[in-house]
């Protein structure tokens, strides 16, 4: 049988390098993606809508409004304000939990203000307020530390504080270090003060102590009252996203063309994925420039899998065409399935179940005596079947079908 079959010829150099530039392509397109999907969120920025902690409106279980009203019924007038412009003298509390201080405004405050207390866990606003301090790190609530020995009025005078908030390292060996947690290299403060032009700041990593929810726990109480309440005003300073004193944003400090041009690039990119996988009309057979004839195929195949040594997909190949041969000698359709033909060969041949699906199904092949064995078990079951099904019923041999007595 000499069926021609059409091969096409190795990729050669210029169509490896196309291939790779349709690769190069789609890869920059994936990349051009994630870059918009980044720039469209940090231009967006945060969801402002979404509860704060320590807000001084806010009765949830994370605003502090429980420690507004006890500041107001001791007599300390309590002034909210998300600008500098509002500070007007006394105690300042900064809550830049969000770490968006512009430094020159932070280094403002320091200059005017007596006594500052401070909520931060990362920004410049750390820095522009003279604090020589590492980034935050997390601290876990539900543990109280012992504040008895510091050197911090409000914290001696509570004597424990609860831990949860933040804490940090403190390589400036002159601060006023209070509430640690972890020890040896893992220790962290939870109060931080130091002397500013004005007067002192101080760092609140223990932010649990102004909660609703735990302020009333062991001093958390007497420390916020302490800070907060020792002058006759508290002006509770929270910069925003947006306002006057927030650093810039990757936003703001982009060109006003910046947003069009985001918003072409994502136009330019989905009309490049439409127009790269539209399929213009059907798929078209073409005929290849070089026909080669089915068993030269066929020995190329055997040869790719003698390099590689792959006996078992080898004898697989042959096992599939046996089946489908073995599946037309029987009568059944070619939609049958592999255990209709083990079936049918058993029953037409007389020969075990079990050893036909051995033949026809098996297992992995190991070495070459393994794949000639197979080779020549596919053979003489072949031959059986044509033989039964011609008339010539064979023996019931379970060692080797298709043998004659």
């Amino acid at each position: 049988m000499t069926t021609d079959t059409a091969v096409r010829p190795a990729a050669g150099p210029t169509e490896r390098g196309g291939r790779r530039t349709r690769i190069g392509f789609w890869v920059a397109i994936a990349l051009v993606g994630v870059v918009l999907a980044v720039l469209t969120a940090v231009v967006q920025g945060t969801d402002r809508t979404a509860p704060r902690p320590l807000d001084p409106t806010s009765t949830t279980a994370s605003g502090s409004a429980a420690l507004v009203r006890v500041l107001e019924q001791r007599g300390t007038a309590v002034r909210i304000t998300d600008t500098a412009d509002g500070i007007d003298g006394g105690t300042v509390f900064v809550d830049d939990s969000a770490g968006v201080l512009d430094p020159d405004v932070a280094a403002r405050i320091a200059r005017t203000a007596r006594h500052v207390v401070l909520v931060s866990t990362s920004g410049a606003g750390l820095e522009g307020l003279g604090l020589d301090v590492e980034p935050a790190t997390p601290v876990d609530g539900g543990a109280t530390v012992s504040t008895g020995s510091c050197a911090i009025p409000a914290a001696a005078s509570a004597r424990r504080v609860s831990s949860g908030g933040s804490g940090y390292t403190v390589p400036d060996g002159g601060a006023d270090r209070c509430a640690p947690t972890g020890t040896g290299a893992d220790g962290v403060w939870g109060l931080v003060r130091t002397e500013t032009p004005a007067g002192d700041v101080t760092l609140l990593g223990t932010t649990d102590a102004l909660r609703n929810d735990t302020i009333a726990t062991a001093g958390n109480a007497a420390l916020a009252l302490g800070l907060l309440g020792a002058d006759e005003r508290l002006t509770w300073y929270t910069p925003a996203v947006g306002t006057p004193d927030a650093a810039p944003t990757l936003g703001e400090l982009a060109p006003p063309w910046v947003p069009s041009a985001l918003a072409l690039l994502a136009l330019v990119a989905v009309a490049a994925g439409v127009w790269r996988g539209r399929r213009l009309g059907p798929l078209v057979v073409e005929r290849m420039p070089v026909v080669v004839r089915a068993a030269e195929t066929t020995e190329g195949r055997a040869r790719m899998y003698a390099r590689t040594r792959d006996r078992t997909h080898a004898l697989d190949t042959l096992r599939v065409a046996a089946v489908r041969r073995i599946g037309r000698l029987l009568g059944l359709p070619r939609s049958a399935h592999v255990d209709e033909v083990v079936r049918a060969a058993a029953q037409a041949t007389g020969i075990p179940h079990p050893r036909v699906g051995a033949v026809l199904v098996g297992g992995t092949t190991d070495d070459d005596r393994a794949l000639v064995d197979g080779t020549a078990a596919l053979d003489d079951l072949e031959r059986a079947v044509r033989r039964a099904t011609a008339g010539d019923r064979t023996t019931t041999d379970p060692d080797r079908p298709g043998a004659r007595p």
